[in-house]
């Protein structure tokens, strides 16, 4: 028995160094060598398919139903000595490889070490910590409810873990112009791509390189520096700069008491009135402004407050008699997102 215990664990010490292919190789000679020796002991009921293979699985787990047992003396022999033990040994390590293959895997994607397979999404570059953590959250918030819903993919540079890993795709790069480490996070397949790095350079950097490798998305970037801003307008007019307010509502709340609640109201979509967008149908017949403005009001408590011609101009407040023409993008400020809005009921 000695013998045999020795046996068993330079077996299992060698065993645990095989790659998968030896794993394969060694389950295989395990399942031959088994119907081998229960062949030989002249056994009969456990070679027939598909028993022997669940009773093999079930005996080598140790579950041991009992529905099937060896017959014969060199049958019970052969589980005894070799099907039982070795079983149990490969069964182990089998489970034990699967688990840390899925464990390497889990921790690879938190990392940030894996190549993602994503399609219209969101894309994040840059880490700022809460803030970009409150930014995630409200992208995800806004999508509630929407008939369409698309992935949030966080690229960083920081030194950081997913920080929510059930929620979003994390990629952690070098720098943000390495073409091998941004394609793992998808550049050219994402539909939007919103850059805010620490550094103004870097999140200027960050926008021509991403405008290059993917001209279809609609790409912002936030800068503290309105002067990079503008610079960065006349080389990429498609892209949407968002320069810092915060001085700009200090202002604004020291004339206008009630204005810093007011920009927070409507950019909060936890509660209260939100703005939201929704396209006019490409095909459906231009109107005036004032045939969409009262029903938005009467039928959904919605206010339209601007138009946008889908090429990066908005109108704010314009006209009644302004022409939506189809395609035109509507801003609208409302409790709830709108779904669903039949355009011919609400342009009677």
């Amino acid at each position: 028995m000695l013998i045999i215990n020795k046996i068993k664990r330079i077996f299992i010490r060698h065993f645990m160094e095989l790659r998968w292919q030896g794993v394969a190789i060694a389950l295989l000679s395990y399942v031959g060598l088994s119907y081998f020796f229960l062949y030989l002991s002249g056994e009969t009921d456990l070679l027939s398919l598909p028993d022997f293979a669940y009773w093999l699985v079930v005996t080598a787990s140790t579950v041991g139903y009992g529905d099937f047992s060896p017959q014969t003396s060199g049958g019970k022999v052969a589980v005894s000595i070799f099907i039982i033990p070795f079983g149990l040994s490969l069964f182990a390590l089998f489970v034990g490889r699967v688990a840390v293959f899925a464990s390497y895997h889990w921790k690879k994607g938190v990392k940030g070490l894996k190549q993602l397979d994503c399609d219209n999404h969101i894309l994040v570059i840059g880490w700022n910590e809460r803030r970009t953590l409150h930014l995630i959250r409200l992208l995800l918030r806004e999508q509630l409810g929407s008939e369409e819903t698309r992935p949030v993919v966080l690229c960083a540079k920081a030194d950081i873990e997913n920080p929510m890993p059930e929620e979003i795709g994390f990629v952690r790069v070098e720098s943000y112009n390495n073409d091998e480490q941004m394609s793992m996070a998808c550049l050219e397949r994402a539909s939007t791509i919103i850059i805010d790095a620490p550094e103004d350079d870097v999140t200027m950097t960050a926008a021509l390189y991403c405008s290059s490798r993917n001209k279809d998305a609609h790409m912002i970037a936030y800068f503290n520096d309105d002067n990079l801003s503008r610079l960065l307008k006349v080389h990429c007019p498609n892209i949407e700069c968002t320069p810092s307010v915060d001085v700009e509502l200090l202002a604004k709340s020291a004339m206008h008491p009630g204005s810093s609640a007011l920009h927070q109201d409507l950019l909060n979509v936890q509660d209260g009135m939100t703005q939201y967008s929704i396209k006019y149908p490409a095909e459906a017949n231009s109107v005036p402004l004032r045939d969409l403005f009262l029903p938005l009001k009467e039928r959904y408590d919605a206010i339209l407050i601007a138009v946008g011609d889908g090429k990066g101009a908005v109108t704010l407040n314009p006209p009644m008699s302004h022409t939506v023409a189809p395609g035109t993008t509507i801003y609208y400020i409302a409790d709830e997102r709108i779904d669903g809005l039949d355009w011919e009921k609400l342009c009677v």
